[in-house]
């Protein structure tokens, strides 16, 4: 099997190529840099530019399918021109591989791309199945809408289509885990605002299993990359604390405050989403790192 990833130079995408060319899955890669392009017998990079509509039609041949994972960070202050960064760097790319395929048509039988829990709705009560209709009304809901109807136009050319609701990536190197491990080493970590919200959150290594699983089993459809297990904001940040020793007595850092900081952005750090991993355990998925303490016992000892 030969499966080409957008994205693979990233936090998931690294993990994930490993992954993959541990079981003797040749991988090809898109990247927008041209110093990052190899080639080696089983894993080849291939340039590509979204924004200018520029791809290497190299990258397709013999794959079976495509693990699309790029996208910018939403975690940047989000100024006007880096809103539509994070829009585009999504909608284009994946427009970008529907045109070519559309137009050259080879073996690609199913596509598995990245998507985000951010399309539900916060709320402290209900927990979200991939079933959910009401989306957030938000920036980040928006985008993740937009990004979710151009991935499904790959239906049309009878490709498979599956999308994966992730969660917050907790993973050794960069992401979200090292930003809040930062300031609880130094004693100064406290929870945002009522610390209340709910934080669904999968460790990096079953991400990459899960997107692995998917592909294997010919899964279609909707799934939440999420822990069986969420945890609120103050327990994320005193579980960190108490796993590298750190101590933990600062008061909760107010919403108005980080609103000043970090501006509209803030808001990914207040919205409370409890999303449910039923879906993919029912179709036999084992998480190794399903409990907190485990996983960040794994990343930060």
């Amino acid at each position: 099997m030969k499966v080409l990833i957008t994205g693979a130079t990233g936090l998931v995408g690294n993990e994930l190529s490993d992954l993959l060319l541990q079981n003797g899955i040749s991988v090809h890669y898109l990247s927008k840099s041209k110093s990052k392009l190899v080639s080696e017998s089983n894993y080849k990079g291939f340039y590509w530019n979204p924004n200018a509509g520029e791809i290497d039609k190299n990258a397709f041949d013999e794959v079976d399918a495509i693990i699309h994972l790029a996208g910018a960070s939403v975690s940047e202050r989000w100024t006007t021109s880096y809103k539509e960064e994070i829009i585009n760097s999504r909608v284009l790319s994946t427009r970008l591989l529907f045109q070519t395929l559309s137009k050259n048509q080879n073996q690609v039988k199913h596509i598995i791309s990245a998507s985000a829990i951010g399309i539900y709705p916060s709320s402290y009560e209900a927990v979200y199945k991939e079933d959910e209709k009401k989306v957030d009304n938000s920036f980040l809901g928006e985008t993740v809408l937009k990004w979710e109807e151009e991935i499904d136009q790959f239906k049309r050319i009878s490709i498979m289509v599956s999308k994966v609701r992730t969660g917050i990536v907790l993973a050794k190197e960069g992401g979200a885990l090292q930003k809040m491990v930062t300031p609880i080493k130094f004693g100064i970590g406290a929870a945002f605002g009522t610390g209340k919200q709910h934080q669904s959150w999968i460790h990096n290594h079953d991400l990459a299993s899960l997107y692995y699983y998917i592909l294997l089993n010919k899964l279609e459809g909707v799934y939440n990359a999420v822990s069986p297990y969420t945890v609120t904001n103050e327990g994320l940040t005193k579980a960190i604390a108490k796993t590298i020793n750190a101590p933990y007595f600062m008061p909760n850092i107010p919403k108005v405050f980080l609103k000043l900081v970090l501006g509209e952005m803030h808001q990914i750090l207040f919205t409370s989403q409890n999303v449910s991993s039923r879906k993919i355990l029912d179709k036999g998925f084992q998480f190794k790192y399903a409990s907190l303490d485990k996983a960040l016992q794994d990343l930060l000892k």
